[in-house]
Order: structure tokens, then C-alpha cells, then sequence
């Protein structure tokens, strides 16, 4: 089966959920980062966990390293971190820290020398986080705009030694009303790279779907939260 990865969105230490990206839309969840890590353990489902510093996404720098520490050494999974990583020191840092993974996005789809260089020191180990608004590419915690499409992005990043490509779109994130199945389907098609699916995925069928377009992986955030989605897919 397609393999489940669930999401914990960090804000100060809270674990939250945005709609389309939007900041101003900020739900806490009921079970903090902790009681969530504790919560998804319990499933043999899981096969990652995928954590987002969205302050550090925003602000361009990490802003939870040893909160999200914390969480690393707390889960019976992988772990993957995004959110601000844009350089050496902020990758060796989670690779040290016990993170099997991280997630580069705004410094990796602008500085592609060094996207390269990073994916030659850590092949495999790095995930290039294409977030858009349907094929349109956007950045610094999806608040802006850039001049390339995600076609454009698997064709830059097709030779590199890259652990996989995530890919959001940004209006369906947080409505729980199933992902871009069109696009992510399409991307499957223009890279070499597996394809990780996020935003909106609420049900068994969304992931059987996914699964039959070749998606290796899909991230559940809002739906992951609640014992019906797991009930739903045991």
C-alpha cells in the first residue's frame, strides 16, 4: 500500500493547521506535538512522520530546532523535517539530531548549484518541497509567487540524487477535500523522482487513487488527527 505519512505543522510549540496556506487561518489541534507524535505510534500504518516549522518557513530561518529535537527522539518512526532549512549547518543539525530526512523548498527551487551540492553530500536524504498553487511554484512559506511551474521544476531536478519530491497544492491544503489528483499524476509522469502527495487528503479512496497514479507516499495532516481516518484505512 501507499505509504502514510502524518503531518505536524509547528507554531510555537503548537502543533496547527492552515487553509491554503494562509497564516491568518491557524487551528491548534487537540493533541499538542507530543500527544500527536504518541498518537500516530500506535499505528502500524505510519511509516514517517513529517514535521513543518511553518515559522521558519516563514521568517527564513529555522525557528524550533530543539523543540522539534525533542519530537525526534520521541517518535517510533522516521522523521522527516521542513520549514526554513537553507543551508549545511541547518541539515547536518536535523541529520544529527536524529531526523532521517529533510525537506528543502525555497533555497532549493532558487539556488539549483546548491541544491546540487546538497543532494551530492546527502543523496537520498534530501526531498524537494514543490509547493504551488496548482502549477505555479511558491515560496517563503507560500507566500510568494515565482516565475516557474512545476514542469519546469521536475525537468531542473531530474539528474539529481534527490530522496523524492513532495508535492502540495496550495488550495487544496487543509480543506480535506482531496488532493490535486491531475496535477500529482502528471508530475509522476516528468520525473525520475518519487512523488510524495500533500494537501487535502481526507480518505482511504483519495490514497487507493494516488496509489494506482504510481504516488510512492501522501502526507495526511487535518485527517490524520482523528481516529476515523485510521479506523478507515485498518
Amino acid at each position: 500500500m501507499i505509504e502514510i505519512w502524518p503531518a505536524i505543522d509547528l507554531i510555537d510549540q503548537q502543533s496547527v493547521r492552515l487553509t491554503e496556506g494562509i497564516y491568518d487561518s491557524k487551528e491548534v489541534m487537540k493533541r499538542s506535538p507530543k500527544e500527536a507524535i504518541s498518537f500516530y505510534n500506535r499505528f502500524k500504518q505510519v511509516t514517517r512522520i513529517h514535521i513543518v516549522d511553518l515559522m521558519g518557513a516563514l521568517h527564513k530561518k529555522p525557528s524550533e530546532k530543539s523543540f522539534i529535537k525533542e519530537l525526534i527522539a520521541s517518535s517510533a518512526y522516521p522523521v522527516e523535517i521542513g520549514g526554513g532549512i537553507r543551508s549545511k549547518e541547518t541539515i547536518d543539525y536535523y541529520l544529527s539530531s536524529g531526523a532521517s530526512y529533510v525537506i528543502v523548498g525555497t533555497r532549493g527551487l532558487q539556488d539549483s548549484q546548491w541544491l546540487e551540492e546538497m543532494t551530492t553530500l546527502y543523496p537520498g536524504k534530501i526531498y524537494l518541497g514543490l509547493d504551488a498553487k496548482k502549477d505555479q511554484v511558491a515560496v517563503n512559506g507560500w507566500t510568494e509567487s515565482v516565475d516557474k511551474t512545476i514542469y519546469d521544476v521536475a525537468e531542473e531536478t531530474a539528474s539529481l540524487a534527490l530522496g523524492g519530491i513532495i508535492y502540495t497544492d496550495i488550495s487544496k491544503d487543509g480543506k480535506m477535500q482531496g488532493p490535486n489528483f491531475e496535477l500529482t499524476e502528471k508530475l509522476v509522469e516528468l520525473t525520475p523522482h518519487p512523488v510524495t502527495a500533500s494537501g487535502g487528503i481526507r480518505s482511504l479512496d483519495d490514497l487507493k487513487r494516488l496509489e494506482q497514479a504510481g504516488i510512492k507516499a501522501a502526507i495526511v495532516g487535518k485527517a490524520a488527527n482523528t481516529e476515523a481516518f485510521w479506523e478507515g484505512i485498518s
